[in-house]
């Protein structure tokens, strides 16, 4: 069976996810929407940076990609400083009965006892009425602390605590928005950024600690957060931009699923800008990686290193979030409707994909 596809942006995610629909046999593009109108009448192809096209021309008319009846739309668009708005996107899209595979707004991954209702209950009553179905992952949060994770537990004997890590450095991400706005990556110390404030943290990853203690039977206490950020030691140059002396170019932050006093579940994060900040943090496998440490019976310490053919380990990373959507899609089609977890879901392979 092939699923026509409509891909939402074509940003730093999306053109990565055109590429992935373009290379399995069972999809087939349809539509791409852009909220640039520089883009609109672009090729696919040419805005994914294939180098052929793909006979598939963008637009931003929305109307124009439903009226095509897509089987699914994989939206990517950014969500982190258009929260309202990008819900309302998803709402739209699945009250038209279409299907939606999702980078964002993270939180909707596990959002039961992470964001009130009032932000989750909109999107369950679109799905039901368009009877559609929706999944939020990616590869961070996603597959590197649901799956992967939980997929480990299952040669445990006994289960102490779930670490979860992102060990990157973050310097070749040309992304400044995420970088400087919301991280705070170049802002004096005493800035504090959106991701910052009390509660960001748990609002973006507190879904996957719930996810994780959902799928384990832990009964969690409490959420907490805590972070760390280090100066830059000179100025230098990233990607995105300038990192001035004396300014954030370092960070490392935990949130943490409390069983009583002691941590169960744990999403931790350290993102450098240069490999030399922070030595005494822990350090990544090969260029970056993403690990899994369970302590218990026996102990067991997983890394999943990325790195593109490009040899750059962020180009790893945003393929990965791209193809978790884009290999989803079947199962997700084929899902009773409503908001799904990784959770409801059955194992998602690279089927189709061998060359």
């Amino acid at each position: 069976m092939t699923y026509r596809v409509v891909q939402w942006s074509t940003g730093n995610v999306g053109r990565h996810a055109i590429a992935g629909i373009d290379a399995r046999p069972d999809l087939e593009l349809v539509g791409v929407w852009v909220s640039n109108p520089a883009k609109v009448g672009k090729d696919a192809g040419e805005l994914a940076g294939l180098g052929r096209p793909l006979g598939v021309a963008a637009t931003n008319d929305a109307e124009a990609l439903f009226a095509l009846r897509p089987d699914c739309v994989v939206y990517t668009a950014m969500a982190d400083v258009r929260i309202f708005e990008a819900l309302e996107d998803l709402a739209t899209i699945l009250r038209a009965g279409i299907n939606v595979v999702s980078s964002s707004p993270v939180f909707l991954q596990y959002p039961d006892g992470v964001v009130p209702a009032e932000m989750s209950d909109p999107i369950r009553a679109a799905a039901a009425e368009g009877g559609a179905s929706i999944f939020v992952n990616g590869i961070d949060p996603g597959f590197a602390n649901d799956w992967l994770p939980l997929t480990l537990t299952a040669i445990s004997e006994r289960i102490e605590e779930v670490r979860c890590m992102e060990v990157l450095n973050y310097a070749t991400y040309d992304q400044g928005t995420v970088l400087f706005d919301i991280m705070g990556f170049g802002r004096q110390l005493d800035d504090i950024p959106m991701l910052l404030q009390p509660g960001v943290l748990t609002m973006a990853w507190g879904s996957v600690v719930r996810q994780l203690a959902a799928g384990l039977d832990i009964e969690l206490d409490e959420v907490q957060e805590s972070y760390v950020r280090l100066p830059a030691p000179e100025t230098f140059e990233v990607a995105s931009g300038t990192i001035e002396k004396g300014t954030a170019a370092a960070l490392r932050f935990e949130v943490r699923g409390m069983v009583g006093d002691r941590a169960a579940v744990v999403l931790e994060h350290v993102t450098r800008l240069r490999d030399d900040l922070g030595p005494d943090w822990p350090q990544p496998a090969g260029h970056g990686c993403y690990r899994v440490q369970i302590t218990g019976e026996p102990n067991y310490t997983l890394d999943l290193q990325l790195l593109g053919t490009d040899g750059d380990h962020n180009t790893a990373g945003l393929k990965a979030t791209a193809m978790r959507l884009v290999n989803a899609v079947p199962a997700v089609v084929q899902a009773q409707p409503g908001l799904l977890s990784s959770l409801d879901l059955p194992l998602i392979t690279g089927r189709g994909l061998y060359r």
